[in-house]
């Protein structure tokens, strides 16, 4: 049975990385995803930030199992923004490279209306960040989500396809394809078209109303996503690597701009009761997929 492994988005807890940490030695994580620390976000930290990080972490016996980054959440228009978000890409891999991972999460641009008229020119802007990654070594996962161009995992399948590099791969997130107007069943029928491409797994969980406008995040295991059944198949398909609690889900609800942009005291505020309550949820179904893989063999 494949030993998938288990972290936590630290500010999803707690801008202090301290808490964040006795939240994931306490349900056994194995490591922790990396988005801003200490309201300083991944891309802005220096040498000094590192080296803090990387003591508590060893002390507390995680590893970093992805860095969260913001590249390409910017507009596909601004050329300024864009090369600026090179240049977090190139941060973004020291960090990774330092913390002893070789994920960096990356999007497709601030999406204004259907993907398909500027497909070519998100592939073009895109491009530069496939041989920066393929020099360093580093897998970019690329996120569908919905407020980005490629929101789906159809068209997340398809950009990664059609850029053809080794280095560009899938953070398959099944939350989020709730959200995309275009979105399927996550799972399914969404992560059967990412399969061969995902190498990193975020979780979380929404739900949404027939005829409304807009998903609702909710508790992992309380909103649409067949965890267990998506549990099961990565169990099934000996994938190895990470799920990462992304929680999202608050008591009060965040903002969409904080879904959007995460970060700071405001959108981690109240985050470690939500993540505890989406930790134990999450542990007890990934506990029911194991059993029921295990019981299949």
């Amino acid at each position: 049975m494949a030993s998938m492994k288990l972290g936590v988005f630290t500010d999803e807890v707690s801008q202090d990385l301290d808490r964040a940490v006795k939240l994931a030695t306490r349900f056994s994580c194995d490591g922790v995803e990396i988005r801003s620390v200490w309201s300083k976000s991944v891309q802005h930290l220096d040498d000094e930030d590192i080296a803090r990080i990387q003591s508590t972490l060893n002390h507390a016996g995680l590893e970093v199992c992805a860095i969260a980054s913001p590249v390409f959440k910017c507009e596909l228009d601004d050329d300024a923004a864009h090369e600026e978000h090179l240049e977090y890409l190139r941060n973004c891999i020291r960090v990774a490279k330092a913390l002893g991972t070789d994920i960096v999460r990356i999007f497709t641009f601030w999406k204004h209306g259907p993907s398909g008229p500027v497909w070519d020119k998100i592939k073009e802007k895109f491009a530069p960040a496939l041989p920066i990654a393929e020099e360093a070594g580093i897998t970019l996962g690329l996120e569908n989500e919905a407020s980005t161009y490629v929101a789906t995992a159809a068209e997340a399948k398809r950009f990664v396809e059609e850029m053809g590099s080794p280095a560009l791969k899938i953070t398959w997130d099944p939350c989020n394809e709730v959200y995309a107007d275009e979105g399927i069943t996550p799972y399914p029928d969404a992560y059967r078209l990412v399969e061969p491409y995902v190498v990193h797994v975020h979780v979380k969980d929404a739900k949404r109303d027939p005829g409304a406008k807009e998903a609702t995040i909710m508790p992992v295991g309380e909103g649409i996503v067949d965890w267990k059944g998506q549990f099961r198949e990565l169990l099934s398909r000996g994938y190895d690597g990470y799920l990462s609690l992304e929680t999202h889900w608050r008591p009060q609800a965040l903002t969409e701009e904080q879904m959007n942009r995460p970060g700071g005291e405001s959108f981690s505020e109240s985050g470690e009761y939500a993540s505890e309550v989406c930790m134990e949820n999450l542990v007890s179904i990934l506990a029911e997929a194991r059993r029921e893989v295990g019981g299949a063999a």
